[in-house]
This record gives structure tokens, C-alpha cells and sequence, in this order.
């Protein structure tokens, strides 16, 4: 089931003097209570309020979680709350049209935030917050928070100065090794930010890009290294535990443990931590996309799990649905498909399989059509149709695949390959029968392996190719070495 979007709720806790009232106190927790709350309830979102992140000093990194992920925040102006406006100050740096001031309307707020269109409220003369008074913020408010999730979802209506100024289509325009080196600087939840607004950057580099404890991280690295697989599982079970409760941990961490369960296969610990995360965490579009990756994967490991398939595409369209067209999104669309296309044909429902099949290819090629940079959904897109095999997927893979070569080769020519682009060139070698090329890529893909289901992914790619081309007819007998290799790398037998 999809969790609601967030409201992350600025103001001020307790009591507080009220400075456009000498000696009179404005009780902020029960407007929260009695107003705030139930107005958000009402517009189908989940409050989160700032003042639960109470610290001394400077404010800590899952505050700034909070602010740069959750889907929504309302920041209450009333009173000259120093973390409050400082908090709205991040906030309108990161996001353009999810941002909701109100203040009371015998205040004036400061000229810095005046002309934000802010929606006042109105308290009675003693500042109380009686049933009238409470009613009627929680009607207004709940209403012009329904607004803004609709201006939120057409992409329209800035309300933040700073992205008024700076237009948002040029944060998503900065080259791509730009917008590395400012991820290297930032944490996990500008990593997130960036994902969603500035363009794609592979999931599998999240561990190496995002600059949090260097501790936690060699922990985390040294616990996925373990061997066997149970010892490493073990290690991260005591890891979690040393974190808990996750609502003070900062969000780079909690994903790198997401994304060590990942590594191990372990997808029903992945699903557990997902439920103990922090909501605003749930809702990023990282952490959604691999629930989606780890429901199918485990759909795919047993027929009773079959039906967590729904929601793994029901998140996946969730997610297109609020930001558009992604490559790591229809890519594990094209991926669920493609599963969905193997198991049809073990069940011998071969109309059923060439039905995933279509569907695989055209998620692939939209995912590829979304950022021509990104090869990934592109090498899946050609090997599909090199699959498929008719005379009019051939010639569409033959129009594609120099599009997808030019891709991988603009990523190396920024920095030293990685398995997937050396994966990616071998896979290109095969489809077009380059077969030196493709041994020595092999080889190369072999010194490249970092964990074992990535050379156990490719072989399975290959061995669909030369599946499809020996039904044809074709010689397929050089490829059986390269798949065998890479099968061995894998911990498998090397028999396809």
C-alpha cells in the first residue's frame, strides 16, 4: 500500500510570548493540535512536526531529511522564531512549489517574507484558540493545502524567491560531472533532491558519491563483505540495531543499509527496514523505486509471492506520475515485464510471454527516451528486440543501438568505467557479432565484477540472446565461453 505524501510543519512548540500582543502567550500545540494537524489529515497528507527534531544548537542532519525530502512543508510566521525561519530558508533552496507560510493576522511578518503568499489565520483577542477560531484554519488551510498539491503535481506556481530567481530547468541542466561533484559535498538527501530534479545518476554509485561517516560506511562495507552470506546478514541485523530508533539517523545511512540488504539479495530485510524508515524517507523516489526492485525479486524467487508484483508496479507508476518519465524508473518497469516474460514461457504461455515481451521493450525504450545519457534501459531496450527477432524489431535495434553505444562511450570519456558500462559495451559487442571485441569485453567485465549478481545479471542477458538466435538458426556456440565465464564468476555452473 502507498504511504500518503508528507507535510513537514515549521513553527515554534509550547508557549510563546507574543510579541504584537505585549503579556499575552499564543499556545502553539494546541493550534498544532486542534488546527494544524487535522487541516493537513484533511488534504490526504501525514504531518510531521519540526519541533519533534528538538536539539540544542545547530539543527542535526535528519532535520535538514526532513526538509529537503518531505513532500510538502506549512511554516508558521507568527512569531520571530530564529530555527523556524532559518528552516524555511532551506526549504525554499530546495524545493519550488511545496511550501506553505501562515501566520496570524494581527501580526505583520517580516518584510523578507511579506510578499510570500502566506495564508493568515485569525486568533481571538486573549489569542485563544477556541472551536471558531480552530474550524476555521483547519477549513482554509486544509483547502489551500489541496491547492497546492495540485500546483505540486502540474509542476506550476513557484512559491519559493530563490527558484523564482534561478529557474528550476537550470538546476536539471548542470552537466552531469558537475552535479557529482555537489553531491560529493552534500548528504544522502541532496542526493535524493538531485535524482529527483537534476537528472539520473545510477543507484549503484550511491554508496560512493554520498559523503556521510567515513565509520558507518566502512562498517557497512566490511559487513556486506563478510562471508558467508548468513555471517553478513548477522553483521547488518546488529548494525540495525545499533542505529535504531531511525528517526535520529540521517537519511544517507539508513539507504546504505537499504542498499547493503540489496546487495546480499536479502529483500525481505529490505521491506522491513522500508517500514521502519522515517516517512519523509519512504516517500523519496530512491527509496521507492527499490521497494519496487525488491517486491519483484522476491515475486520472482516464489508463485506464493507472485501478487507483491501489484504494488511493485503500482509504486513504479506512482513515482512516473509525480515526476515524469525516468530512466531508473521504467527500467525497473522494463525489468518486472522481462521477469513477467520468463515466467510465461517456463509455464509454456508463449501469447502471454510475447505480450511481457512488447511491454518490457516499450518501458526499456521510454526509460532511454526520458535521458539519452543513460544507457541502461537503452542496452535492455536492443537486446529485446534483438530477442524478438522479427524483421521490423531487428531493424529498430539496429537504428537504437548506436544511439546506446554513444551513450556509454560519452559516460567513459568522463571518467574509468565501472562493471555495468563494461557490461554494457560487451552485451553491444554481441549484438553485433563483434566477437574479438566481445571476448576481450568479456574479460574485462570479469576483473570488474564488485558483487556476484552483477555478472549472474549479464549472463542471464546473454544467454536470452543466444537462446533466441540458436531458435533461429544462428551459430551461437562463442558465446557459450563468455556466458560460462561470467556464470562461473557468479558462483554458478558454468552451463547456460
Amino acid at each position: 500500500m502507498a504511504i500518503r505524501p508528507v507535510c513537514f510543519v515549521l513553527m515554534a512548540f509550547g508557549q510563546k510570548d507574543d510579541p504584537a500582543r505585549p503579556g499575552k502567550k499564543i499556545d502553539f500545540d494546541a493550534l498544532y493540535e486542534r488546527a494544524i494537524k487535522p487541516a493537513i489529515h484533511d488534504a490526504g497528507l501525514d504531518p510531521v512536526r519540526a519541533d519533534e527534531e528538538k536539539t540544542i544548537g545547530i539543527i542535526h542532519k535528519p532535520m535538514f531529511d526532513r526538509l529537503l525530502l518531505c513532500d510538502f512543508a506549512v511554516a508558521d510566521l507568527t512569531v520571530p522564531n530564529p530555527n523556524v525561519f532559518y528552516e524555511l530558508g532551506v526549504r525554499h533552496a530546495s524545493r519550488h512549489n511545496t511550501t506553505l507560510p501562515i501566520f496570524a493576522d494581527h501580526t505583520n511578518p517580516p518584510f523578507d517574507v511579506a510578499l510570500l503568499r502566506a495564508l493568515p489565520y485569525h486568533l481571538g483577542p486573549a489569542n485563544e484558540i477556541g472551536a471558531d477560531e480552530a474550524n476555521a484554519l483547519r477549513l482554509t488551510l486544509g483547502t489551500r493545502l489541496k491547492e497546492l498539491r495540485q500546483l505540486a503535481w502540474e509542476g506550476g506556481a513557484t512559491d519559493s524567491p530563490v527558484f523564482a530567481l534561478v529557474e528550476t530547468t537550470q538546476q536539471g541542466n548542470l552537466p552531469a560531472d558537475a552535479r557529482l561533484r555537489r553531491v560529493k559535498e552534500a548528504d544522502g538527501a541532496l542526493y535524493e533532491l538531485l535524482q529527483r530534479y537534476g537528472g539520473h545518476e545510477k543507484t549503484d554509485v550511491f554508496r560512493d558519491v554520498v559523503a556521510y561517516s567515513e565509520g558507518r560506511k566502512t562498517q557497512l562495507a566490511a559487513a556486506r563483505a563478510r562471508k558467508p552470506k548468513e555471517a553478513a546478514l548477522e553483521e547488518l541485523a546488529r548494525i540495525r540495531q545499533e542505529l535504531a530508533p531511525l528517526e535520529d539517523m540521517e537519511a544517507a545511512v539508513i539507504v546504505d543499509l537499504y542498499l547493503s540488504y540489496r546487495a546480499l539479495g536479502a529483500f525481505r530485510e529490505m521491506l522491513s527496514l522500508y517500514d521502519e524508515m522515517p516517512k519523509s524517507l519512504r516517500r523519496s523516489v530512491l527509496v521507492r523505486e527499490q521497494r519496487a526492485f525488491a517486491l519483484n525479486r522476491l515475486a520472482g524467487a516464489s508463485a506464493a509471492d507472485r501478487p507483491l508484483r501489484t504494488e511493485a508496479v503500482a509504486l513504479l507508476q506512482e513515482v512516473l506520475s509525480e515526476i515524469g518519465p525516468s530512466p531508473e524508473t521504467y527500467g525497473l518497469l522494463g525489468r518486472i515485464h522481462k521477469d513477467q516474460w520468463q515466467e510465461a514461457l517456463a509455464t509454456g504461455a508463449r501469447a502471454e510471454a510475447r505480450g511481457h515481451l512488447r511491454a518490457a521493450i516499450d518501458a526499456y525504450r521510454r526509460g532511454f527516451e526520458a535521458d539519452f545519457r543513460d544507457a541502461y534501459p537503452g542496452i535492455n531496450a536492443v537486446t529485446l528486440l534483438d530477442v524478438q527477432g522479427d524483421p521490423d524489431s531487428l531493424r529498430d535495434k539496429d537504428r537504437l543501438l548506436p544511439i546506446v553505444r554513444f551513450a556509454v562511450e560519452r559516460r567513459l570519456a568522463g571518467g574509468a568505467p565501472d562493471y555495468w558500462d563494461t557490461a554494457t559495451l560487451l552485451e553491444l559487442a554481441i549484438l553485433r557479432n563483434d566477437r574479438a571485441e566481445a571476448r576481450r569485453l568479456g574479460d574485462s567485465a570479469l576483473a570488474a565484477v564488485r558483487e556476484s549478481w552483477e555478472p549472474e545479471t549479464t549472463s542471464k542477458n546473454l544467454t536470452y540472446i543466444a537462446e533466441a538466435r540458436g531458435e533461429r538458426g544462428e551459430d551461437v556456440g562463442w558465446l557459450d565461453e563468455i556466458i560460462g565465464d561470467l556464470r562461473e564468476k557468479a558462483g554458478l555452473s558454468r552451463a547456460r
